[in-house]
């Protein structure tokens, strides 16, 4: 019991310090930009050593990647969570906010996030990084989205074209994010980006064989 304990204390204070050197890497990815960045600024900014931080991090792109992966699993994990009978729209609405959400609880997150985003979307090394993350963003959505309409992902178009149309959502309210936005306007961008896809995310797909 006492291993355990340790064990879970231990995962607990390495979260710890990687959450507190990446917060400390994008608060100044944020405002100085990502070229003029360096790894000595970060561990500074943090209170840690350069061996510290590549314990955690290969670089300071792959701070921004761990974001994006984040965000990526917080996605995913909602959307499986979400009631099967759930309009696909709907699922997929929530799913997408939980980023958002995790970000406008302090109106200081909400603006670091923001332009954090704003620098992977204007940069374009992170920005390739970005699509790249997306591929399996699609790939993980077309497999919970399959599997709650009884789907084989690999044959049925819906799956891979609704995780397509869900990312090309996220993607447009994140490029309409502009500084001062509060909680409610971000929701009125996602509500109004869902909308458009809607009727063909929630269009019942057609019986193989029909016709």
């Amino acid at each position: 019991m006492s291993s355990r304990a340790d064990s879970t204390m231990a995962e607990r204070k390495r979260q710890l310090v990687a959450d507190e050197l990446r917060d400390a890497a994008l608060m100044l990815l944020a405002t100085k930009g990502f070229d003029a960045v360096t790894v000595d600024e970060i561990v500074a900014a943090a209170g840690m050593s350069r061996r510290t931080f590549f314990r955690y991090f290969a670089s300071k792109e792959d701070v921004v990647v761990r974001f994006l992966a984040d965000m990526s699993a917080g996605i995913v994990a909602e959307l499986a969570a979400r009631p099967p009978a759930e309009p696909p729209s709907v699922a997929l609405r929530h799913a997408v906010w939980v980023p958002f959400a995790a970000c406008t609880d302090r109106p200081d997150h909400s603006e670091r996030a923001r332009v954090v985003v704003r620098l992977i979307l204007d940069t374009p090394a992170l920005q390739a990084r970005w699509l790249e993350r997306q591929i399996q963003w699609r790939a993980d959505l077309a497999a919970e989205l399959a599997a709650r309409r009884g789907l084989d992902p690999d044959t049925d178009p819906y799956p891979r074209m609704a995780a397509g149309m869900t990312l090309l959502a996220l993607d447009t309210v994140l490029r309409q994010w502009q500084a001062g936005d509060d909680e409610q306007h971000l929701a009125e961008l996602t509500d109004r980006a869902f909308a458009v896809v809607a009727p063909a995310l929630d269009a019942p797909t057609p019986s193989h064989g029909a016709g």
